[in-house]
């Protein structure tokens, strides 16, 4: 099977969106297709083999909509998007235009068919009691423009309805016409001798409506191009010109010829192009728009350095490492996109309802107009019943609850560092009841320091300290590292091994300044016949506190043993207050002992935890707890902890923004600070609540407004609605629900 998306064009609402995924579903060689209406894109997972992109585009354009491939390739679709962005600006300005055109003709038509009636004065020559002919063909000639203005509604609206997929373009088209149409009829009535009929010409109706509707679609449109501000933003981050030395020679090329190993130059202020290794120089970075940290790195000759981010203070030369697609900012921006793109399970919901939403306001339009004609009501009555019902139902309200929360929420949170992956984590992750937290690399910093040397009677702790350092040269233990930075640290002579072997699980063997060296665990210290009970109470002292131990024996005999501590991250205690005060059960995953999870658990404010646990042995942890019937989110540092991350309802991954960390999890972390999880939940949460709130005003504006239309409230003494209501009542829901969402912008 292969996944694709393409771009759709000519949507206007819910059903259109619904009639496009009911076609494709249907296809056989197609599994799924889910398309967005916010995005105006469609996911799409189909057998190859059977079907080309070339047939899903012939498909879509017989229903009516435009397709088109939608590419991957980052030079491509970072054309796509300028492109994309060009045309809705014109497009905006365009429909601007046509709304502004619309209101010109619209008020003197409201002036002259409704003034009379306030008794504002009309020129004697278009007076409705003495010349009535000329009082309906003014009317007429007002609302010709009007209509030509909206005439997207018209060849939109009856192409669908004529290829059996009628959308919202469909109810106003029909419900205008027939305003319109008899309008023209009475003006033909009129003009044989019948001035009555110039009481009741609804071309006011037509035209009014018709305006309304385009300014509310132009308001939405407005609305939702700032819902897409977060991917503006970041795209902008890339400077577009980079400067590079290439034999010798400084030149300034477009971001987009830059090639790795390149040697770029970045001025103090200046935006780093693209993601790399600092030569020469020494500054800071402000990553504060990639991960949502304030505090500015220090970058130094090694450091990596992240494009997008800006240079502070100082010059600084380095090779680029990754350029174009496979930046972190790349990653970053097709994460948001995708998240954008895919549907949340609560949008199924309104995908439901939207499939049949136009056909059943159809029937309920022609019900009604055929109850009140049978109770005996005037044809102006009927017509008003009718068009009423066609031009205040809404299914566009119900179409946009969803994907612009999701796209608006997506956005608030890649500005403060928060990846979504898809709008089904940002739901999961609003109604899980319990966190895991990986210790090492999450409560914790994940970089052990040495924190103890007990050496024993008449053993040098310095000496001690340098002849270990020079037999854990290399080390990739957490301890033997640790004993290499204080040893650099004392600013002593490290000596070199002479020969080094490894014991897997155990420890080394060396030879240092011919002394034969022995540095492990007790285990491996019981095997080479080292009696380590000298130092047994301070071992168990040192293990309490939650520390790493590792013993060192010279020439068979017991040295001394050194301890290194994993500390918590500063703001561990805090965000496990934040967490628990969401109330979610919080609980800590360690592969330490008892004594040591409890010293760790205990700081950071956790009262629950899982200790002795392999890390093969994590995702075994997390289903114990799915399976009690807790929703689950599991939090790792995403290198080492895939497995877990996988297993959990919601894997969230704390990675400081580094592009292993993007490739885990469903939600990504990208500063290094445990607290933003506590924002994730809070923004994921505000995203539910939103997007319910404007499910909710979708389905009680349509339940409350089409029995409002349909006349039932006036079978019962209440007051009769007119289509120029119903059409200022559909242009607002939309307006209300896009503006709703942009409230998210302002989470905080």
């Amino acid at each position: 099977m292969t996944e694709k998306t393409f771009k759709i064009g000519g949507m206007h609402c819910a059903a259109c969106s619904a009639s496009i995924e009911k076609v494709m579903n249907r296809q056989e060689a197609v599994s799924s297709a889910s398309v967005n209406l916010t995005t105006e894109k469609m996911d799409i997972v189909y057998d190859e083999s059977r079907l080309s992109p070339r047939d899903i585009c012939t498909l879509v354009d017989g229903i009516g909509f435009t397709a088109e491939e939608y590419v991957s390739d980052e030079a491509r679709r970072a054309e796509t998007r300028k492109r994309e962005e060009s045309e809705k600006q014109r497009e905006l300005m365009g429909a601007k235009r046509r709304v502004t055109a619309a209101v010109c003709f619209s008020v003197p038509l409201l002036y002259v068919s409704m003034g009379h009636m306030l008794g504002a004065p009309l020129p004697e020559f278009m007076h409705m009691e003495h010349h009535p002919f000329m009082f309906a063909l003014v009317q007429l000639l007002l609302t010709v423009p009007v209509l030509i203005a909206g005439r997207q509604f018209y060849t939109g609206g009856f192409k669908s309805a004529f290829k059996g997929h009628p959308n919202m373009d469909t109810l106003v088209a029909l419900g205008t016409s027939s305003a319109f149409l008899y309008g023209v009829y009475a003006l033909v009535r009129i003009a044989s001798g019948s001035t009555g009929y110039a009481g009741n010409l609804f071309f006011e109706s037509a035209a009014v409506v018709v305006t309304l509707v385009m300014l509310g679609k132009y308001l939405e449109a407005r609305s939702k191009g700032r819902t897409s501000d977060a991917i503006k933003k970041l795209t902008e981050l890339a400077p577009e010109k980079a400067t590079v030395t290439r034999n010798g020679e400084t030149e300034e090329i477009p971001v987009s010829e830059l090639r790795v190993g390149d040697e770029v130059t970045v001025l103090p202020g200046g935006r780093f192009p693209c993601d790399g290794e600092v030569k020469s120089g020494i500054s800071t970075a402000d990553l504060s728009m990639l991960t949502g940290e304030s505090l500015p790195v220090a970058v130094e000759p090694g450091s990596p350095v992240t494009g997008g981010s800006i240079n502070g203070e100082g010059r600084i030369v380095y090779t680029a490492a990754k350029v174009g697609g496979d930046t972190v900012l790349a990653q970053i921006i097709r994460m948001v996109e995708d998240a954008q793109g895919k549907k949340a399970p609560i949008a199924k919901i309104a995908d439901k309802v939207a499939g049949v939403f136009v056909p059943a306001v159809l029937a309920i339009a022609l019900i009604s107009a055929a109850a009140w004609l049978i109770a005996g009501q005037s044809a102006e009555f009927v017509l008003n019943i009718f068009v009423s019902v066609l031009v205040i139902a809404c299914p566009c309200a119900l179409g946009l609850a969803t994907p612009t929360a999701i796209m608006v929420g997506t956005g608030r949170g890649a500005e403060m560092g928060i990846l979504y992956k898809s709008g089904e984590a940002l739901q999961a992750l609003a109604g899980a009841d319990s966190v895991v937290l990986d210790k090492t690399g999450t409560i914790t910093e994940g970089r052990p320091v040495l924190s103890d040397i007990v050496p024993m009677p008449g053993v040098s702790k310095e000496a001690l300290l340098l002849l270990c350092a020079g037999a854990e040269a290399g080390s990739g233990h957490p301890v033997g590292r640790a004993i290499i930075e204080a040893a650099v640290k004392s600013g002593g002579v490290i000596p070199k091994a002479e020969s080094v072997t490894a014991v897997p699980g155990r420890g080394i063997e060396a030879v240092v300044s011919g002394s034969s060296l022995i540095i492990g665990n007790e285990r491996m210290m019981r095997e080479r016949n080292v009696d380590v009970s000298p130092l047994s109470q301070a071992a168990d002292a040192l293990s309490k506190k939650g520390s790493l131990l590792m013993y060192a024996a010279e020439g068979g005999k017991l040295s001394g043993l050194f301890a290194a501590i994993d500390a918590i991250r500063p703001d561990s205690r805090e965000a496990v207050k934040g967490l628990r005060g969401l109330g979610l059960d919080v609980i800590m995953l360690t592969g330490d002992n008892d004594f040591a999870a409890a010293s760790i658990a205990n700081d950071a404010g956790i009262e629950k935890f899982i200790s002795n646990i392999l890390p093969d042995g994590k995702a075994a942890e997390i289903d114990k707890l799915k399976s009690g019937g807790n929703r689950v989110v599991m939090v790792g540092d995403g290198i080492n902890d895939a497995p877990a991350l996988a297993s959990a309802d919601v894997g969230a991954a704390i990675g400081s923004g580094t592009d292993v960390a993007i490739e885990s999890g469903d939600v990504v972390l990208m500063g290094s600070q445990l607290t933003s999880l506590t924002s994730a939940v809070r923004l994921s949460r505000a995203v539910m609540l939103n997007i319910r709130e404007n499910l909710f005003w979708a389905f009680i504006y349509n339940c409350i407004g089409i029995p409002f239309a349909a006349g039932v409230v006036y079978a019962f003494g209440g007051p009769l609605l007119s289509p120029m209501i119903g059409g200022a009542c559909m242009a607002l829901s939309s307006v209300c629900v896009v503006t709703n969402a942009l409230r998210l912008r302002r989470f905080k």
